[in-house]
Parts: structure tokens; C-alpha cells; sequence
């Protein structure tokens, strides 16, 4: 059975209900949710926070590029339209694959372009390392170590101060 770690997030439109359809697409599979948060926009200032959550969901018979194609599945189905002049810029719904683990346990680790794992740049992107730790207080990044250690450098702590919880915004796992 593979495990993964999916950074949701949306920052056009209804974005609670975005975040929403993810996790209810994402039905069974779906194990732990983090809270939300509303967050700065990151990479490209110019556009409206963010909310963001983390998932941990698991699938028998999903590998690391079935989770990818699902991640797509998602954000086409919120109608996600991608600018290639704005890489980091706003949309409907994000969903990014942080990282997979196989059956066995190991990390799966991959330098396709596609789909790099575990993913490029979360290890620089509090919006994701800080609701990881919600719902995995001993995540490790592989590749990168513990992911408590992480949110502790200058510029994540920053950042993780820059994000507001939103309580009142919640997410259900389990389908």
C-alpha cells in the first residue's frame, strides 16, 4: 500500500470549497487532513492568500505517478487553468505530491522532471511543512530530515508566522 503526503491549496474562486472537493475526490483514500490555513501568496506577491491544507492518503494500488495523474484529476476538476507566464500564480486549486513511500516503507525517490520526489521545493515552503506537522508531528522529508527542523531556519519561521490557522474552516478525511 503507498502513502503520500498532497499540499492542497486555492486562492481563486470559493477556495474553502475547492479545498473541500479535493479531500471529498480524494474519497477513502484519504487518512488525515491538517487544518487550514490562510496563507500569503508565495513566489508571485500580486494575487489574492491562499488556503492551504495537507493530506495524508493512502491507495493499494496507486504508485507514485497514479498520485500525480490523480493531483491533475483534482485541479482539472476545480477547473484549474495553468498560465506558463505565471508560474507560481493564482489558481483555483493546487494540488502538489510532497512525497510517496511504497509498500515497503522506503521513500520513493525520483528525478523525472514530471514528477520529482519527494517534491523540488517543499523543503522551502512552510505552507506545507507547517500543517504536515498537524497531522505527522515526526514528519521527515526525505532527503532533508525532520521536518520540525526545517520550520525552524530564519526564513520558514518567518513565513510560518506569516500564516493565520482558520479553525473555523474544516476538512473531513475518510470519504
Amino acid at each position: 500500500m503507498t502513502r503520500a503526503v498532497l499540499s492542497i491549496g486555492a486562492n481563486l474562486g470559493d477556495r474553502y470549497a475547492h479545498l473541500k472537493g479535493a479531500v471529498e475526490g480524494l474519497g477513502e483514500s484519504v487518512v488525515l487532513v491538517s487544518g487550514v490555513y490562510e496563507t500569503p501568496p508565495w513566489g508571485d506577491t500580486a494575487q489574492p492568500a491562499y488556503l492551504n491544507a495537507v493530506l495524508l492518503a493512502v491507495d493499494p494500488a496507486a504508485d507514485a505517478r497514479a498520485w500525480l495523474e490523480k493531483a491533475r484529476n483534482l485541479e482539472a476538476g476545480a477547473g484549474r487553468v495553468r498560465d506558463p507566464g505565471r508560474r507560481f500564480g493564482p489558481r483555483t486549486l493546487d494540488v502538489d505530491v510532497i512525497a510517496v513511500w511504497a509498500d515497503d516503507g522506503d521513500p520513493v525517490i525520483s528525478d523525472d522532471p514530471e514528477l520529482t520526489l519527494p517534491h523540488p521545493r517543499v523543503h522551502e515552503r512552510a505552507f506545507v511543512l507547517k500543517p504536515w506537522l498537524d497531522i505527522q508531528p515526526y514528519a521527515q522529508l526525505p532527503g532533508h530530515g525532520w521536518v520540525t527542523d526545517l520550520l525552524n531556519l530564519p526564513a520558514l519561521a518567518a513565513d510560518a508566522n506569516a500564516m493565520t490557522p482558520r479553525p473555523d474552516l474544516t476538512l473531513e478525511s475518510g470519504g
